[in-house]
């Protein structure tokens, strides 16, 4: 399978998600978190998902799935553990051009979810393609030693220059600001001091000749 990275804007984008057990939730929680609007269709829910109904944070189709249930819908995600769900789901989506995620099962799937490191801003994605979701977890948490939270900092501040150098209209290469962002930068963001670390990153990127 050829799959290509990207991160897809998920603000208001409607979802469906078919199953109601803990890898339900689970996929419920991050789609929430993106801002999507979320569906589940399942006659059962756990009762993290039926907090979050009785929130108004979900919606609930309270019965197994059918087809037709994805009209309307942009993404579906497969949560059911039921390979002939799994594929009845595959059947359907792809002639309405609604892309499907089917947990642990790659060949039903138009797209996988890697695992994600959070620091901030910055999201560092791992997949290997499905072949081995455990060797991704592993890689995933040897990665989470290495980012550490000093990487908030260090996108906060990269952010805040260039939308001061964009107010300059200063245009900085991608080898400029490779080399800039090593050496005394970092040394100032692991020390604690972000505005100095500001301070060098504008003098060094010419934002304050």
């Amino acid at each position: 399978m050829g799959f290509y990275p990207l991160f897809l804007e998920m603000n208001q984008r409607r979802c469906a998600v078919v199953g109601g057990g803990a890898v339900a939730e689970r996929k419920v929680e991050g789609l929430l978190s993106a801002g999507a609007g979320v569906t589940i269709i399942s006659p059962a829910i756990t009762e993290g998902l039926r907090d979050l109904l009785a929130r108004g944070a979900i919606g609930h189709v309270a019965r197994e799935y059918r087809s037709g249930d994805l009209a309307g819908y942009d993404l579906v995600f497969v949560a059911a553990d039921d390979a002939q769900v799994n594929a009845a789901v595959c059947r359907d989506a792809r002639p309405q051009d609604v892309w499907v995620n089917s947990a642990d099962d790659p060949d039903h799937c138009d797209f996988i979810l890697p695992a994600v490191i959070r620091r901030g801003n910055l999201m560092v994605a791992v997949s290997t393609g499905g072949a081995s979701p455990a060797a991704t977890r592993a890689i995933r948490e040897e990665l989470e030693g290495y980012f550490t939270d000093d990487y908030v900092q260090l996108v906060q501040v990269a952010a805040e220059v260039r939308t001061e150098l964009k107010a300059k209209s200063r245009s900085v290469g991608a080898g400029a600001w490779n080399s800039a962002l090593k050496g005394e930068f970092r040394r100032l963001i692991r020390a604690g001091q972000p505005e100095q670390a500001k301070e060098f990153l504008l003098t060094t990127l010419g934002a304050r000749s």
